[in-house]
C-alpha cells in the first residue's frame, strides 16, 4: 500500500485526476465516515464537536502520523500492538473534543 501511495504522490503533477480520484475514493470516504460518527457521538451529548470533519481529520492525523512517517522513511517497519495503542492519537482526541 505504501509504495502505491509513493507512486500516486510522486506522479500526481503528471497525473492530477489519479491523485485526486485516488484521495477522493479513499481517504476522503473515511474522513465523512468519521465525520458522521463523530456527528452522532456530539448528538448524543458524548462530545463536543463544532466541526465534525475537522475532527475526523484531526483524529486520523493523530492517528496516523507516526506510523506512516516511519514507514515512509524506513520502508515498511512492523510495528507492536503496544506501540501502535501508544502512537493512537485517542487520548488526545477525546481530551480536545469530550
Amino acid at each position: 500500500m505504501l509504495q502505491l501511495r509513493r507512486l500516486i504522490i510522486a506522479n500526481t503533477d503528471a497525473f492530477p485526476d489519479l491523485g485526486a480520484a485516488w484521495y477522493e475514493q479513499g481517504f476522503e470516504r473515511v474522513l465523512a465516515t468519521l465525520a458522521d460518527t463523530f456527528q452522532h457521538l456530539t448528538d448524543q451529548g458524548m462530545l463536543r464537536i463544532d466541526d465534525a470533519l475537522l475532527a475526523a481529520n484531526h483524529f486520523s492525523g493523530l492517528l496516523l502520523w507516526i506510523p506512516v512517517n516511519k514507514a515512509m522513511f524506513h520502508g515498511s517497519p512492523q510495528h507492536t500492538q503496544p506501540e501502535l495503542d501508544h502512537y493512537a492519537g485517542v487520548r488526545a482526541s477525546l481530551a480536545a473534543y469530550r
